[in-house]
């Protein structure tokens, strides 16, 4: 008969990330179907969220079996489905859309430290399902006229290599500054996209929350995402390559929290995670030397709000702690 193997670290803790990340969008989902007024919009967060609910019960499942305690993650006390609207035009489209974009990497990076062939499948699964999602978002906000595409640029002709080391100079002062390619404009925009749609989420999170020290920190990360997306934007301004906007998600008037502090606070922790990995994606393909030294002075502003944000959210007893390992006593 053939033997399950016993669960690994690893796997423990890919499971445990995906727990958190699953019951979060969620409860975002609950809200936003029930604020939903457009049909189609209604319609893709209706069937997402049938075809993920049931793997966090499978994650459950996984856990039980291997006696490893079930993780609270998030539930209906942290989501009120009568709230008034928060946001308006397409926002919960927009919102999702990011969702998915943060899940196809995490699930990609967890299918790369799981062993077990059901963990693994399971991961492949969800992948296949975020990338369906994600190509639905994508198509109904463009076709809202919601989603500004990437830049339009015109390429020289033929290939070419690189012959001087002034390619890599982005020093005004010492050599002409090169045009961007188009590697850098991809990594550039990306930045300020997911920043200027962070930016609308977390005014509204700011607007709507219960703790007076909360709403600031997320006042603050509006600042800073405002801040990022300006120096990056400007960045492509000067290279005489347009810059498209963000049309829609426009934020109400309402106060009334339709979310916890606790998952809004989850919610801006991942997506400054996810900022961290972009600017060191950004980095790392970049070639002009200046867009690696502005990345890497975002990814430590991004990374210290973050870590205010690890402290409050201990402070206030939301942090849920992974699986710790037993540190055994040496005789």
């Amino acid at each position: 008969m053939k033997t399950t193997p016993a669960i690994t670290s690893s796997e423990i803790g890919i499971l445990w990330m995906s727990y958190q990340q699953k019951t979060m969008i969620m409860r975002f989902l609950e809200y936003f179907i029930e604020q939903a007024d457009d049909p189609k919009a209604k319609d893709i967060m209706t069937d997402l969220l049938k075809e993920i609910t049931p793997y966090v019960e499978k994650i459950q499942k996984i856990y039980q079996k291997e006696n490893v305690p079930v993780p609270v993650g998030f539930t209906s006390k942290d989501v009120n489905l009568k709230a008034p609207r928060l946001f308006d035009n397409g926002f919960d489209i927009m919102f999702i859309r990011l969702i998915k974009e943060i899940s196809m990497g995490m699930h990609t990076l967890n299918l790369t430290m799981a062993y077990r062939s059901d963990i693994m499948e399971l991961f492949r699964e969800l992948t296949n399902i975020t990338q369906k999602y994600y190509e639905r978002c994508n198509t109904y906000l463009l076709e809202k006229g919601l989603l500004p595409r990437a830049p339009y640029v015109a390429v020289e002709e033929g290939v070419e290599f690189v012959e001087k080391k002034g390619y890599l100079s982005g020093n005004e002062f010492f050599s002409e500054r090169r045009s961007l390619n188009t590697v850098e404009i991809a990594h550039l925009f990306h930045a300020v996209e997911t920043n200027l749609i962070g930016l609308q989420v977390i005014n509204g999170f700011s607007q709507c929350a219960e703790e007076k020290d909360v709403s600031n920190y997320f006042a603050k990360g509006g600042e800073l995402a405002k801040e990022i997306a300006t120096n990056l934007g400007d960045i492509i301004l000067k290279n005489d390559t347009q810059l498209p906007g963000i049309s829609g998600g426009n934020l109400t008037t309402s106060t009334v929290p339709p979310f916890s502090d606790k998952i809004m606070m989850y919610c801006i922790s991942l997506f400054c995670s996810f900022s961290l990995g972009g600017n060191s994606l950004g980095t790392a393909f970049s070639l002009r030397n200046d867009l690696p030294a502005k990345f890497s002075i975002i990814m430590k502003d991004v990374f210290e709000y973050a870590h205010e944000g690890a402290k409050l959210m201990i402070k206030h007893g939301w942090m849920e702690e992974p699986p710790q390992t037993i540190k055994l006593k040496v005789k």
